[in-house]
């Protein structure tokens, strides 16, 4: 099974605590940590852009990584939202066991 951290950006702390508590609620991820506001610099449909977002890092079991991002995809306002997937190597097993309780 193991553990995952998943990324994504929004483009306001609102709709990343709208994403944030959708999440949690249907226990598709244990915690989220909402960080920002940081700066983005990126290119798209062929132009550097420049924005203010916020970083949102989610918390889970690995096998949710595919739940999770179906739920971004229809929760977010951006088009092709950030959905990275990072495995969690090691951890405190206390931690890592209220995730596991976390999205029962």
């Amino acid at each position: 099974m193991g553990f995952t951290l998943i990324l994504s950006t929004a483009s306001s702390k609102e709709e990343a605590q709208e994403i944030a508590r959708a999440l949690v609620d249907r226990r598709l991820v244990a915690c989220v940590n909402i960080v920002g506001p940081i700066d983005s610099i990126y290119r798209w449909k062929g132009e550097v852009e420049n924005s203010q977002e916020f970083l949102l890092l989610m918390k889970t079991e690995g096998d949710r990584f595919e739940e999770v991002q179906e739920a971004i995809k229809g929760l977010h306002s951006y088009e092709v939202p950030e959905v990275v997937q990072v495995p969690i190597e090691k951890g405190l097993p206390a931690y890592l066991e209220w995730i596991s309780e976390s999205v029962k």
